[in-house]
């Protein structure tokens, strides 16, 4: 669903702006949104990138101290959480 927007910008960005879309085929509307949905995606992006690095950073900083599996580690703490409340 489209909606409509004001914005109050230059003229000159405007003309300029203009000028682009004419030159791509596209409406002014559609470089916008396309531009605003650029922004959003990059910091998304920005975001995971940043999820990543701190996951990269702690990745072997805790090491099981048990004989347990990854999966009796899990099956174990499960049980803890629903059985034993």
């Amino acid at each position: 669903m489209n909606k409509k927007l004001t914005l109050s910008i230059n003229k000159s960005v405007i003309n300029s702006a203009k000028s682009y879309a004419k030159q791509q085929g596209r409406s002014l509307s559609s470089v916008v949104e396309e531009y605003l949905k650029s922004l959003s995606s990059e910091r998304i992006n920005q975001e995971q990138i940043a999820k990543d690095h701190l996951i990269e950073e702690l990745w072997g900083s805790v090491k099981n101290r048990t004989s347990l599996s990854e999966g009796e580690l899990l099956e174990s703490a499960l049980m803890e959480k629903y059985l034993r409340s």
